[in-house]
């Protein structure tokens, strides 16, 4: 059986963990940074390296992208030495990235009209992590057939994969992934920040809550992070932001209340504006808590 060829767009901490996983598969992969230090980390673990995304892409079978923003995205297929100047018909661009749903939309029909690619919007949840290790939840937006041709991909970096509907919906079901996690750090701060002031043995707190209406997968996960004060990224707090203010677009639009979500951009942005958007997200307990910030 032929491997897979696949460009990669974007290796950074998400396209890191991708593409060691597709590599450990057995499946062809080629990919582009901008910042030269991720090429040439990336071709240390077996990415093939190219200066551009439209040399990345040419003759592939699928185009991945995780990249910081919509503007990013936008570049890489467009702009100059982008992926649209040699797309063809067949090919099918993967957007993993968290990207506005009307930008989405648009990127989707003008490069599908201009070049014949197809496209599924695919952003994941699970963090750097879970996607080296295949347990990436990922909801998929795009056609139905699209989406079957490229599933054999997407579930090898998946425990979760559903598609949601056509392009667009991917990255509304993402909008309310947030929703529920990134309210969620705040929350948990505020819980765990309660917890210490109380004098509580906070490393028995999972025990204690996690299999009543309180655990979850976040408890599970972050609180352990929290209380050893383990702020490193496995996602920025610049990129929480941004979603929050994602959240904060979309419901605009759509007429959505969304008021916790409100709050909580704010008290990132407060974290943002005093030096610490390279922090993981989970740093937001340092409000709570009164630590230096």
């Amino acid at each position: 059986m032929s491997k897979t060829t696949i460009a990669f767009l974007g290796l950074g901490l998400m396209g890191e963990g991708l593409t060691r996983r597709l590599i450990v598969l057995g499946d062809d992969v080629s990919g582009y940074d901008p910042a030269e230090e991720r090429r040439l980390a990336a071709a240390g673990w077996g990415v093939r390296v190219a200066e551009s995304p439209a040399a990345a892409a040419e003759g592939v079978d699928i185009v991945m992208a995780a990249v910081t923003t919509g503007e990013d995205l936008e570049q890489a297929i467009f702009g100059p030495g982008g992926v649209a100047e040699v797309a063809k018909p067949g090919q099918i661009f993967i957007d993993l990235s968290t990207t506005p749903v009307d930008l989405t939309r648009t990127l989707a029909e003008r490069l599908e009209r201009e070049t014949g690619m197809t496209w599924l919007d695919a952003p994941v949840s699970g963090g750097p992590p879970a996607a080296l290790s295949g347990r990436l939840a990922i909801m998929v937006g795009g056609s139905e057939t699209v989406f079957a041709k490229a599933s054999p991909i997407l579930e090898s970096l998946a425990d979760s994969l559903v598609h949601m509907g056509p392009v667009g919906t991917g990255q509304v079901t993402k909008m309310v992934n947030q929703i529920c996690t990134l309210n969620n750090f705040v929350i948990l701060a505020e819980a765990l920040n309660l917890a210490e002031r109380g004098g509580v043995d906070t490393d028995k707190l999972v025990a204690a809550l996690g299999t009543g209406y309180a655990g979850s997968n976040l408890m599970k996960a972050m609180w352990p992070r929290m209380i050893a004060r383990d702020f490193e990224p496995a996602g920025y707090l610049r990129q929480v932001l941004k979603d929050l203010d994602m959240v904060h677009d979309l419901a605009h639009d759509l007429k959505a209340a969304t008021p916790i979500s409100t709050q909580s951009a704010e008290l990132f942005r407060i974290m943002a504006a005093r030096g610490h958007e390279d922090l993981d997200g989970i740093a937001i307990l340092k409000l709570f808590t009164g630590e230096p910030v």
